[in-house]
């Protein structure tokens, strides 16, 4: 199988029951499920982890909306925009091997942020990936894409 270096990891988040906000980490253990600590495990197979872009952040920016990192609900923010991908596509990142499992849908939870987000992202806020081999993703690993 050959790799194919796309980009980085520039953050990484979990969400936790009771709060809020997402909580930033260096590194995370990625299983069948998605992460043992994060509210959503073993909750969705089609949605274990959301993948985010910089280039969504960057978009919204360029309309006027000034987003955190890590508002977009993403568990992995890159550099990458891997929005084009097709459903079935591999990506190694650290240790971790995802497929990629469905594009985000819009949703409402974005419309708390401002009305107009999820219009502006609905093909832009991420995709849904599962993991196929468990392992640590660290900030600022590589992202490799996984051609057969």
């Amino acid at each position: 199988m050959n790799k194919k270096n796309i980009g980085n990891v520039l953050e990484l988040y979990i969400s936790i029951i009771g709060k809020d906000n997402r909580v930033k980490k260096e590194k995370i253990y990625f299983q069948d499920g998605g992460i043992q600590e994060d509210k959503f495990f073993n909750k969705d197979a089609k949605r274990e982890i959301l993948l985010s872009s910089l280039y969504s952040y960057e978009l919204a920016l360029n309309n006027n909306i000034n987003l955190e990192y890590g508002v977009l609900g993403e568990n992995i923010l890159m550099d990458y925009n891997p929005y084009q991908l097709k459903i079935g596509t591999k990506l190694q990142i650290g240790e971790v091997i995802f497929q990629i499992s469905m594009n985000c849908p819009m949703c409402k939870y974005l419309s708390k942020v401002k009305s107009t987000l999820p219009q502006l992202l609905k093909n832009d806020r991420g995709i849904f990936a599962k993991v196929i081999q468990e392992g640590f993703v660290s900030k600022e690993d590589n992202i490799y894409l996984l051609e057969q």
